[in-house]
């Protein structure tokens, strides 16, 4: 395939300063800032929500969009935006997001009213979108060589994950001291950072024959994407109402017609040609596997934390952080390691044999195991971010350069449906345990939720107990299912990846440096 990619910087001279060591580290911290601050906003609410309650007083409704739809909105628009920074240019959307990124913040920060902080959450999916794919597809731009490509993805990764965890704490710091809109307001000085310095900094790379946009493709994926979404999200909470269940097959029906558009199209919004690259579909599987897990355990042991154990919300977010530290080491050694010879099919199999080794260590948690817990919780999160970092370098180096755009769309969708996915499937397993060990003689609203029971359980003597024996439980089997999962995976990784090249054509076609 030709590479027809566009990379355009302000100046010969500019282009040989990105070029060395310092300019390059640079670049890539600068990059760094709105992907993290994009992955912190997925959690950045949890602490402000009774805030925002005693000072807008939403309805229950429109406390479940504000919290909601930013995730939503950013899920639909993956794909839409990743095809998009391959035709307009990845640098050009990167800063055009970061400016609807930092005027929604603003506008959230300052709302008086829940519709108008909607609205500006709404926007702030809108920006996220823009910025996930365009970040990644620049690191495909600005690392040609494997090498450093494979290193820059791996602190992607790590990046990405740790922002989730930090987003939490960062909000329960800001709200204990400041007001609710500053969890916001902390994004304007590194987006503004990013509008300042990105122009000169980052190269633009574009598709310079992409074809015709698919108009008809954004409303097919958007609707593929959040009605599964949407539904996998409500089922470990609310239960496998017939309501969640259409919205899923719903949402799968129109995935159906999108893949069909996809391959009938005289010019795709995602080219099937992608997964005829050596490796990208087996990364597109195994990555929505990775983040079934890491999503699907995150779901009981917050619970754990603050229901079982009985701490604070911010106690709970900050032993929370504990997990998180050996997370900055997990990718540049799986890097290393890959780099000094080790098939990278051995490496992502012993991360997700990490992984379930973490499931299967929070299977023997009790009611007071907090230190296994957060070790379990640890050591699953080294093997997740040891799959995602080497799959993801595998997905972009199989990826055609002007393609980088939605091949890092697909992903990142794939890993959004996972995380949904894990949520739904180990929630209703623990779910199903709970109800299953609560005794018939508990109140009924005891006999749905750890937290319903909690609720009542000054009025029935001995219930506290009994539920949090109850939940631990259901979190055991739901951890029992996990490891069975990723030890599959394992061996599906070990059979797909074993005969995919550490290098491929694409990669080898590739000159050493990207003109700018």
């Amino acid at each position: 395939m030709t590479n027809s990619t566009s990379t355009t910087t302000p100046s010969g001279r500019a282009g040989r300063r990105w070029e060395s060591p310092l300019w390059g580290r640079t670049a890539l911290g600068v990059l760094m800032l709105p992907l993290l601050l994009v992955s912190m906003d997925v959690s950045v609410l949890y602490f402000a929500i009774p805030s925002i309650s005693a000072d807008l007083e939403p309805t229950g409704t429109q406390q479940l969009w504000i919290f909601d739809i930013y995730a939503f909105v950013l899920a639909g628009l993956l794909m839409t935006m990743g095809s998009l920074g391959d035709r307009v240019g990845h640098r050009r959307l990167l800063l055009i997001g970061a400016a609807a990124f930092a005027t929604a913040s603003l506008v959230a920060a300052y709302a008086n009213s829940a519709e108008m902080l909607i609205a500006a959450r709404a926007v702030l999916g809108i920006g996220g979108a823009t910025l996930m794919p365009s970040t990644m597809a620049l690191l495909r731009t600005m690392f040609t060589d494997p090498g450093q490509r494979a290193k820059a993805i791996g602190l992607w990764s790590g990046v990405m994950t740790a922002g989730i965890a930090l987003g939490s704490v960062m909000s329960g710091v800001l709200v204990e001291y400041f007001w609710w809109g500053s969890v916001f307001l902390v994004n304007l000085p590194a987006m503004a950072l990013l509008l300042v310095l990105g122009p000169a900094l980052l190269p633009e790379s574009r598709n310079a024959t992409p074809g015709r946009f698919d108009r008809l493709s954004v409303p097919l994926s958007m609707a593929a994407v959040l009605p599964v979404v949407y539904g996998l999200k409500e089922i470990p909470s609310e239960g496998w109402n017939v309501r969640y269940v259409v919205s899923i097959t719903v949402g799968l029906l129109f995935a159906a017609l999108f893949v069909h558009r996809q391959r009938t199209a005289a010019s795709p919004m995602i080219d099937p040609a992608l997964f005829r690259g050596r490796g990208f579909a087996p990364s597109v599987a195994l990555n929505l596997v990775s983040a079934f897990g890491i999503m699907g355990s995150a779901y009981f042991t917050t619970q754990y934390l603050q229901s079982v154990l009985d701490k604070s919300a911010l106690e709970a977010a900050l032993w929370a952080l504990l997990p998180s530290v050996p997370i900055g080491a997990a990718a540049p050694v799986a890097t290393a390691l890959v780099q000094k010879g080790v098939n990278r099919a051995s490496v992502v199999t012993a991360g997700f044999a990490i992984a379930a080794a973490g499931f299967a260590l929070l299977a023997f948690a009790g009611t007071d195991s907090m230190w296994l817990v957060l070790a379990s919780c640890g050591v699953l999160a080294v093997g997740g971010v040891i799959v995602m970092s080497q799959i993801m370098d595998l997905a972009m180096g199989t990826a055609p350069v002007e393609r980088a755009g939605a091949a890092s769309s697909l992903m990142e969708t794939g890993s959004e449906f996972g995380g949904a996915l894990g949520m739904a499937v180990l929630g209703s397993i623990g779910t199903a345990l709970y109800r299953h060990d609560m005794p018939a003689s508990a109140p009924g609203v005891a006999r749905e939720t750890l937290g319903g029971a909690l609720a009542v359980a000054d009025r029935v003597p001995g219930l506290a107990t009994v539920a949090r024996e109850a939940f631990t439980s259901g979190m055991q089997g739901a951890a029992i299912a996990g490891a069975v999962l990723l030890a599959g995976a394992a061996v599906l990784a070990a059979v797909t990846l074993r005969r995919v090249e550490l290098h491929t054509p694409e990669e080898a076609a590739e000159p050493e440096k990207v003109p700018v």
